[in-house]
């Protein structure tokens, strides 16, 4: 025995009670409209960009290829950007500072009815407050998925999560990327396996005939 078994059980007992905020009423209506909005665009041929810094690049790498390739079951591709390109990140860094260089791919990249998603456990990167400034002059939705209090991201975005009560990043980084796949399982309830019309197959046809 190494004598952590206490600190490993700490360690799982923060992230539960991290996660458990997910089933809050007003975080499962921010999963909820999330889900919806996002099935909502890919219906009108619109995109889904996502950014964030560190581990939340990660994960938001991670959300984007849950959506170009697939989640649960075999479906069409979805389109979605994860703002990663080393390329583009260091180039815009170099030449006019790294608060800009997710506000530069928004640009590039984003239409009007595309989706925003900005992933911080702070709230005050400044990349991550530009490119969502940057989004809603486009015309973009903007959403945010936030921890310790909010920061200067919050109350800027047209839907926000926040996970409260951790000082570190990775407890609330956890909790995002639940909210993450539940939000793409909704999406494809939505899109591809709702049985609400007259049988699934139909439903998968038609939602192939109008996706991007």
């Amino acid at each position: 025995m190494t004598g952590f078994k206490e600190k490993i059980l700490c360690s799982i007992e923060q992230s539960v009670a991290a996660q458990q905020q997910l089933a809050l009423e007003s975080n499962v209506a921010f999963i909820e409209k999330a889900a919806e909005r996002i099935a909502s665009c890919y219906r009108n041929h619109g995109k889904v960009l996502i950014a964030g810094n560190g581990g939340s690049l990660c994960d938001a790498m991670h959300f984007a290829e849950e959506l170009t390739g697939f989640f649960r079951k075999k479906r069409k591709a979805l389109a979605a950007i994860a703002l990663s390109d080393s390329a583009h990140l260091s180039c815009v860094a170099n030449d006019l500072g790294f608060e800009d260089v997710f506000a530069r791919g928004v640009e590039a990249l984003g239409q009007k009815g595309d989706i925003f998603i900005a992933l911080t456990t702070s709230g005050n990167s400044a990349n991550l407050v530009n490119a969502c400034k940057r989004a809603t002059a486009l015309g973009l939705q903007t959403i945010a998925l936030l921890g310790k209090g909010g920061g200067a991201l919050g109350g800027m975005c047209d839907l926000e999560l926040l996970i409260e009560g951790f000082s570190t990043s990775d407890r609330i980084q956890e909790a995002h990327m639940t909210a993450l796949h539940t939000i793409i399982e909704i999406v494809e309830e939505h899109l591809f396996w709702s049985v609400q019309q007259s049988s699934r197959e139909d439903l998968v046809q038609e939602v192939l005939s109008t996706c991007p």
